[in-house]
């Protein structure tokens, strides 16, 4: 009787162990990782001061060419859940998690659940690759904010209805921000408007102002165009008549210049919100004046 009493023991402490950091059930607030900068500011406004949110990996650092270090396997034994984009944009989360073995430990919220996906520019071969800055935009975060939302009263039922609310709350906001900017824009003929951006993050937003892009610059992200593939693109900005180049803020680069050079184009910068400091309002910041910017560029062009 005892031999059996242990060994049952031991099968419900494996199996608690098996579960990793202990969720908000018993009492404690749930710990929630976050791997880009605006999932930061999605789950800070959900959660307020009734969870604890913590960015997978220190502010300063590129998620494009990231090497996981030692504190950010230890950062990630202390999660109960994180919240990740999946599908291209940090794939250095999964590294993190194998070195620190919470494969099986640790909850994964997949932000872009339910996001309508747009194939990735330029992609070939069998593999179909999407494009993974759906973070750069209002409607896909919207829907983003509603499934970490939902996905964290699961965890958390005693709070789902306050995390329920302040979701309504965030996504009022970004839904009146883009309201204020596409009113903007009511007396313009976009249907005209034609641009080229160095890579493509900003698919999402063009998408949803109904607004053409006609030319993608490197084939990925931080990828330079071989000198053919240059060229073809230059000839494609001056066929579709192309009077703007959307680039990276802070990342101004020789190619840009060449462009311009040889097309006329007239260059505007857009943040990609992934660096600087994790704050709650970061998003919100940094979207407004991607929204300036593209209502500045689109007006400017229609003079032309």
């Amino acid at each position: 009787m005892m031999l059996r009493y242990l060994r049952a023991a031991t099968a419900i402490l494996l199996a608690l162990v098996a579960l990793g950091p202990a969720h908000a059930s018993n009492g404690q607030k749930l710990r929630i990782g976050t791997t880009l900068h605006p999932y930061f500011s999605f789950v800070s406004n959900i959660v307020g001061d009734r969870a604890e949110v913590t960015p997978l990996i220190d502010a300063g650092f590129n998620p494009h060419n990231y090497t996981p270090r030692p504190q950010d396997m230890k950062r990630a034994t202390t999660l109960d859940v994180l919240v990740v984009n999946g599908i291209g944009h940090d794939e250095f989360a999964f590294h993190i998690i194998e070195a620190a073995g919470m494969q099986q430990k640790l909850r994964l919220i997949y932000a872009n659940d339910g996001v309508a996906l747009i194939p990735l520019a330029g992609a070939g071969g069998d593999v179909k690759l999407v494009n993974p800055h759906t973070f750069v935009a209002i409607a896909a975060a919207v829907q983003q904010v509603y499934t970490i939302a939902r996905t964290l009263g699961e965890m958390d039922p005693p709070n789902a209805a306050y995390y329920r609310e302040n979701a309504r709350t965030y996504t009022t906001r970004l839904r009146r921000m883009k309201a204020e900017y596409m009113a903007q824009l009511a007396d313009v003929d976009v249907s005209r408007f034609s641009c080229a951006t160095m890579h493509d993050a900003y698919g999402y937003l063009m998408q949803e102002f109904g607004l053409r892009v006609a030319a993608v610059i490197e084939p990925r992200h931080g990828v330079q165009p071989t000198a053919r593939q240059l060229a073809d693109t230059i000839d494609r900005i001056k066929a579709a008549n192309v009077h703007v180049l959307f680039a990276e803020k802070y990342f101004a680069s020789k190619l840009s210049d060449s462009i311009r050079s040889a097309t006329g184009v007239e260059i505007y910068s857009f943040s990609h919100i992934s660096d600087g400091p994790y704050t709650a309002d970061k998003f919100e910041q940094e979207m407004r004046e991607n929204l300036q910017t593209l209502v500045q560029a689109v007006r400017a062009a229609a003079k032309q």
